[in-house]
């Protein structure tokens, strides 16, 4: 079909021209090419796109026309021609005088409705950007440089495209606190959101362990704030146990920042924790503590029970951080945290007591609401909004207020049917430290598994909420809590891809999880030329290999999107798409070097994983591979040790060290090794310290009990720790003789802290 695009109206003769391009009928492409035309190669997925026969033949003669002394649409366009050099090696040339032919022209056209939309027209003359504002036509420029970079593409194909996002807020979460980021790493991230179409980063800068943002009245909070002790696999950034790990943006930094992604529209939104996770606030400045008394900066992740005090010194205190951070962060919105404020100190505090009485508050939530009231009220006087987790909603909060729900969506729901705004950034789904698969070469982080498409699954709008008051979902955005996340790679590996798969529930009105998938390919090749170390775990091929008939075993292949042909090698040389096809599960002879990848047109979709297999292989298992016995805190810990080099990675409940084997084979097993090592124990748990499991132990060191069948059943196995000397080892003892499949139960003796034991592979001989 032919469609009518209002030209722009920058010169008599540019708008002739214009219209000549905008109003040529495209030859609509016959429904069974469009079928089997491979997916256009774009994330996120456009609103709305119509195929057409034909292409526009984009080379180094093609020129970007902007409206005459439009400074942002062409700032816009010297963007789009970086990204064209970057990707293709062709240097685009500027212009504001009309072209005839072979011209991406940009257009600000107030017939495009509405905010952050655009319409883009290729044919074989011309390519056209029109939107109602630049931040459309900087949508418009992104969606055409996907095409543009894809080499599935010799020329841009003839297509209209529609578009505008579902929601206003599309966001990422930075921790910069507990990690530090450079200003040029965040630049890097800043550049991959914009690319996502993603318009906010929310920028945690604050916290027990680290106070990151230059406040000028305040110089404690980063000379002091702004430094922790080295402990665990930090001493390996740092250098050494006794070498401080310490950070911190200069305001001018900070705006760099902001400038930065204001040209990328995005907005940077500020978070200062209060009145909680405030312990290097204090250490800096124990007068605006409760208790008066200085702690040390925290290198203990948790819950700290820290907290500001509620007399006016404090909010005065708070108050002209605010202003330092209003003059940097031009945002509407300031973050003021709110969460896991744990109430001891206010409790045993008989000044905060008698203010919380003062002031007619029945309890200690109640007066979080009044802190967290006033300060919104602050905010309001200077122009400002507040946004603070979903904690906020236990006392009364300015109506203006916006809540951010992290735990679950239940906050969401009962802020937007009270009219609150809300932003969606519901732990685990949307937490990326939470690992993307359970294989054993994932980095450290939560192990209970957000993957691709449990998050891709996530609707921002929860049903619960009434469906007059769903307007009043902002949006949603990724959540990147750093504890675990201590270098560029391990945060990239965490938030690639799982942000395009945000990017798109955001942006998008229809989930398309096949789509998506199609689509992916294209958007991982970008992730690599862009020097972005992306997981390929959704991809990646899980390599299982049981004992079968005498000296084979049956192999199971599978990847967990479920996508691509495998195919798999058993003499350790690379797979390819000749070698074997993986259909069903083979038996295969001993030994053998197992390789495996999935494939889409040839193309490997991720790094071939690979699996040694003989007899002993099949009588081991690593700490991923085994089950913790209650599943209380599971966590996937890095060992501190060595500081250069890889480091061990355990998977351990830190408060129940208890693992299971469940139905090892036991026929002809004498002997058993079991690989561990000593780690810090540093976690503060508030009231789940109570539930740390301790059990007897027989020595100073402390022992590994094996026990059979359950964890109540018989000691078959004791295998002391001293001889480990509070490091990495290997300890072996001898197994009476059983017949058949049992379960073993592995556990530590002694109770966790300061230290924890952990166990690595498990060896059956």
């Amino acid at each position: 079909m032919s469609r009518r695009i209002t030209p722009v109206l920058f010169a008599t003769l540019a708008a002739a021209l214009l219209g000549a391009c905008a109003t040529q009928p495209h030859k609509a492409v016959a429904a069974n090419e469009v079928a089997q035309a491979a997916p256009l190669p774009l994330m996120p997925l456009p609103a709305h796109i119509e195929r057409h026969a034909g292409t526009f033949a984009f080379g180094a003669g093609t020129r970007i026309v902007v409206p005459t002394g439009d400074e942002t649409s062409r700032h816009i366009a010297t963007q789009l021609a970086d990204w064209v050099r970057g990707s293709r090696g062709i240097d685009l040339a500027i212009a504001s005088e009309p072209v005839a032919r072979n011209a991406i022209v940009f257009a600000i056209d107030p017939s495009v409705a509405g905010s952050e939309a655009y319409v883009l027209d290729i044919d074989a003359d011309h390519v056209r950007i029109a939107a109602s504002d630049p931040h459309g036509l900087f949508h418009g420029a992104v969606t055409l440089w996907q095409l543009l970079a894809s080499d599935a593409h010799k020329g841009l194909p003839a297509v209209h495209i529609e578009d505008a996002p579902r929601f206003a807020w599309r966001g990422l979460m930075l921790d910069s606190a507990r990690h530090f980021q450079s200003v040029d790493e965040i630049k890097q991230l800043i550049d991959q959101m914009a690319l996502a179409k993603l318009n906010t980063l929310h920028w945690h800068l604050t916290d027990d362990q680290g106070w990151r943002l230059e406040i000028k009245r305040y110089p404690k909070l980063t000379s002091i704030g702004g430094c922790r002790k080295a402990v665990g696999p930090d001493a390996a950034l740092t250098g050494g146990a006794n070498k401080p790990y310490c950070g911190f943006y200069t305001q001018d930094e900070a705006r760099d920042v902001v400038r930065y992604a204001a040209e990328r529209f995005i907005t940077v939104v500020p978070e200062i924790e209060t009145p909680g996770h405030a312990q290097a606030a204090i250490a800096s400045y124990p007068e605006f503590g409760v208790t008066g008394t200085r702690p040390p900066v925290s290198t203990d992740w948790g819950v700290n029970t820290w907290l500001y005090n509620v007399d006016d010194k404090t909010f005065v205190f708070l108050e002209n951080v605010l202003d330092e951070v209003m003059q940097v962060f031009p945002s509407t919105y300031i973050h003021v945290g709110g969460d896991e404020a744990a109430k001891d100190q206010w409790q045993a505090s008989k000044a905060v007591q008698a203010k919380m009485h003062k002031l007619g508050l029945e309890d200690d939530e109640k007066l979080q609401g009044w802190f967290i009231a006033r300060l919104g009220d602050y905010l309001q006087q200077h122009g400002r909004r507040l946004i603070g987790w979903d904690e906020i909603l236990d006392g009364k909060v300015p109506a203006s207020a916006t809540v951010m729900s992290w735990r679950g969506t239940k906050g969401a729901v009962a802020a937007a049917n009270q009219g609150h705004d809300v932003v969606l950034a519901a732990s685990p789904t949307l937490y990326m430290d939470y690992l993307q698969s359970d294989a054993h070469d994932e980095q450290p982080g939560r192990p209970q598994v957000q993957g691709l498409k449990t998050v891709y699954d996530f609707d921002p709008v929860p049903d619960a909420i009434e469906p007059d008051k769903a307007k009043h979902v902002l949006g949603a955005q990724i959540t990147v809590f750093s504890e675990y996340l201590s270098t560029p790679q391990r945060l990239q590996h965490a938030i690639f891809p799982r942000m395009a798969a945000l990017s798109e529930r955001t942006w998008s009105a229809k989930p398309d999880w096949n789509g998506f998938l199609a689509r992916l390919p294209a958007q991982m090749a970008r992730y690599r030329a862009a020097g972005i170390d992306a997981a390929d775990s959704a991809f990646a091929v899980r390599i299982d290999a049981v004992p079968a008939a005498a000296g084979t075993a049956r192999l199971t292949l599978g990847n967990q999107a479920g996508y691509g042909e495998i195919h798999y090698t058993i003499d350790g040389s690379e797979p390819g798409t000749s070698s074997p096809r993986y259909t069903q599960p083979v038996d295969i002879a001993l030994p053998a070097k197992l390789r495996a990848n999935a494939f889409v047109d040839g193309v490997a979709l991720a790094a071939a994983r690979a699996r040694d297999v003989d007899a002993l292989a099949l009588n081991r298992r690593n700490s991923d591979q085994l089950d913790t016995c209650a599943d209380k805190l599971v966590l996937r810990l890095e060992a501190p040790l060595p500081l250069d080099g890889p480091r061990p990675v355990y998977k351990v409940d830190i408060m129940n060290t208890c693992w299971r084997w469940k139905q090892a084979s036991l026929d002809g097993i004498s002997h058993i090794d079991i690989d561990v090592n000593r780690l810090p124990y540093n976690y503060q748990l508030w009231k789940d310290a109570a539930g740390v499991v301790g059990r007897p132990k027989a020595s100073k060191a402390g022992e590994v009990e094996v026990r059979l069948d359950s964890c109540e059943g018989k000691r078959i196995a004791t295998l002391p720790l001293a001889p480990a000397k509070n490091g990495a080892a290997t300890l072996s003892a001898k197994l009476p003789s059983q017949t058949g499949g049992h379960d073993l139960c592995l556990l530590v003796t002694g109770k966790p802290g300061p230290f924890l034991w952990v166990i690595g592979d498990v060896q059956l001989r």
